[in-house]
């Protein structure tokens, strides 16, 4: 059984892959960083979700020489010319700060008109092997923001993205409902195929 890292100390996430990887048959086994305390986060220095999801996973790979998965999202406003996005958990200047960052976006779109306040969450999910080969995929979710937060469900934007063709925010939804078309459930369901072939 191959062991593999994915770089977030998130319980959430870790539990989503491993039902993800159960789905698909594989039979990987999946650890969180915390599993490696003595590596020190990886600072995500890229201009795009996918550069930054492959800088923590070369620097894990490389760190534990294990396979590594590691993924970027954040929320892109149409009419912000992508904005906030890879700057989504600090947009308003403190990093992780969720009601900050909620009301400072809601605060910049507040005039915008129903029919232009498309968005969308984006992930980019990296696998990277400890001998540098590297693989990318992408996710998203697309949407329309709310002038108002609603839903007490999940975290960051959920409260104010209302999925396409659904009456409610992501906030709103049930994990599992959430799970079945998030931006981060689809970029880690595309990895599936490319782990089969990379790790087989």
């Amino acid at each position: 059984m191959t062991r593999l890292i994915l770089a977030t100390r998130n319980a959430g996430k870790i539990t989503e892959l491993r039902a993800i990887l159960a789905d698909a048959g594989l039979p990987h086994e999946l650890v969180g960083a915390d599993a490696y305390p003595e590596i020190p986060d990886v600072k995500e220095t890229g201009v795009t979700f996918a550069e930054n999801a492959l800088l923590k996973a070369h620097a894990l790979a490389q760190a534990t020489g294990l396979p590594a998965i590691a993924d970027d999202s954040g929320l892109c406003v149409d009419v912000m010319n992508g904005a906030p996005g890879i700057f989504s958990a600090r947009w308003a200047g403190r990093h992780g700060d969720d009601k900050a960052n909620l009301d400072l976006l809601l605060a910049q779109i507040a005039d915008i008109a129903e029919e232009h306040r498309a968005a969308h969450f984006a992930c980019a999910a990296a696998l990277a092997l400890p001998d540098g080969t590297e693989r990318v995929v992408e996710g998203q979710l697309r949407g329309t923001l709310r002038h108002g937060p609603a839903g007490t469900n999940g975290f960051g934007y959920d409260p104010i993205l209302q999925p396409d063709g659904d009456t409610r925010t992501c906030a709103e939804l049930t994990a599992d409902e959430k799970n079945a078309i998030s931006h981060r459930g689809k970029a880690f369901r595309a990895l599936v195929p490319v782990m089969r072939e990379l790790l087989g």
